[in-house]
């Protein structure tokens, strides 16, 4: 069981929203670039590879320094990439997807969810959930809601509001879409009985729970800023310039 560990940053270019998304310039810079530079940041993570489909995500990786791995196009989930990539790099015993449209990334919130990974080397995941604020709506079913146990172990993921409660003091948790995976897990998922759980909430991490595996829950006290369409890329550039990091 190996402690070295890979981080991968998913990055497609096909986007309904916002085509060619990981391209897009955040002061002169693509967001790929601003993602791999923030993941870079971790302390916990050995090494650290973009996972794209698309040759000019992948040249621009390898212009900026960074590494890359070109994969299969016909890949269904993000899931399937990062698995390909983990077969490239078979020394690593702990695999950490890594969102590409996240150029804000917080490498304490890697080294968060890595942290629990490691002390937990029996929990086949971990993930990350941040508190609700008072501006998030939880019944917006974009913002995927999770409960977990006492030990930080995930009971369900929902986009339905859990616990079913609308009481003013109700206590609801985010998810956050980053993971820690055991390798030996990782590479196996694909072998795990159908979840009509993940079919119902479109949530491919229900597969995993509906079969008896544990995800490990880490509380952030914030989340990154997510890029899912051009507004989102106008607050993320905002909030850049805020930080002084463009100009």
């Amino acid at each position: 069981m190996s402690d070295q560990i890979l981080g991968v940053i998913p990055a497609r270019y096909a986007s309904t929203r916002l085509p060619g998304k990981p391209l897009a310039l955040i002061g002169t810079k693509p967001m790929i670039q601003w993602t791999y530079h923030h993941a870079s940041l971790s302390k916990s993570i050995h090494r650290l590879v973009v996972a794209t489909d698309d040759k000019r995500i992948h040249d621009i990786v390898l212009g900026f320094g960074g590494e890359s791995v070109l994969t299969s196009p016909d890949h269904p989930t993000g899931t399937d990439r990062i698995m390909e990539v983990a077969e490239t790099y078979p020394n690593y015993g702990i695999i950490v997807n890594i969102q590409g449209d996240e150029p804000g990334m917080e490498a304490n919130l890697i080294d968060g969810v890595v942290g629990l990974k490691t002390k937990y080397r029996n929990w086949e995941m971990t993930t990350a959930a941040v508190p609700f604020t008072s501006a998030e709506d939880p019944k917006d079913p974009n913002k995927v809601k999770v409960v977990f146990d006492n030990q930080g172990r995930a009971n369900y993921f929902s986009r339905s509001p859990i616990p079913a409660s609308f009481k003013a003091d109700a206590k609801y948790f985010r998810h956050l879409g980053i993971y820690a995976y055991e390798r030996d897990f990782l590479m196996n998922y694909n072998q795990l009985p159908a979840s009509d759980w993940e079919t119902v909430e479109s949530l491919e991490q229900l597969r995993a729970l509906q079969n008896g595996s544990t995800i490990g829950v880490y509380l952030s006290d914030k989340a990154n800023l997510g890029v899912d369409s051009p507004a989102d890329l106008e607050v993320v550039i905002a909030e850049f310039k805020r930080k002084g990091l463009i100009e």
